[in-house]
């Protein structure tokens, strides 16, 4: 059904020409060379807007560039080894470390010494060398192994970034094009330090 009348407003100006019928409201637009946007489609009558469409597009895109940087989250997986583990557990870790990388998140890998253990922190080193050696293509090393208790730490970050989930979101506060014949047209939190532990099968 054609649409006999729309609230107006010149985003230009800030102007409110009130309500008008929709051929005035295309002439208007053709004049000041801007596009006519419906806002409100459901408002009784439909609220339209006078703008430059094409630098409200850009705009928006670049806002929402800025915001999905901002809430782009980093998590710090652990994943926790004893130092005289078995080959077969030490390729099943290292699987899930791979996948923790290639997803985009930092590994903390944790050494358990227990008991006398302490004495051969060697056995621990070389796990941590062996790790980052195979996973060269996916990491660096963003922290060198150091002790701390009982525990050795390294810490690997991905050579690949985290892709933010907010990029798959819709947004749908965008304003469309008019029914009146308007152009058609398309309208991140600190690093954290949070650590999802995966469990040690051999504690």
């Amino acid at each position: 059904m054609r649409i006999p009348t729309v609230r107006l407003f010149d985003d230009t100006t800030g102007e409110s020409l009130g309500i008008v019928p929709i051929d005035r409201a295309r002439e208007l637009s053709v004049e000041r060379e801007l596009d006519l946007v419906e806002v409100a489609p459901q408002a009784q009558p439909p609220v339209c807007r006078l703008m430059d469409y094409g630098r409200y597009k850009f705009e928006a895109m670049k806002k929402d560039k800025e915001s999905r940087r901002e809430h782009n989250v980093i998590t710090i997986k652990e994943m926790k080894l004893r130092p005289k583990i078995s080959e077969h557990d030490f390729q099943t870790k290292f699987g899930y470390v791979k996948n923790f990388l290639r997803e985009g998140d930092k590994v903390k890998l944790t050494i358990m010494f227990r008991g006398r253990e302490m004495v051969h922190q060697e056995y621990g080193r070389r796990l941590l060398d062996r790790m980052a050696d195979e996973l060269s293509e996916l990491a660096v090393i963003e922290r060198t192994p150091l002790v701390e208790g009982r525990n050795m730490v390294m810490i690997l970050s991905p050579l690949m970034k985290k892709h933010p989930k907010s990029e798959n979101r819709t947004n749908n506060t965008q304003p469309t094009p008019a029914r009146a014949g308007a152009p058609a047209g398309d309208t991140a939190e600190p690093e954290t330090g949070s650590e999802a532990n995966a469990e040690d099968q051999n504690a």
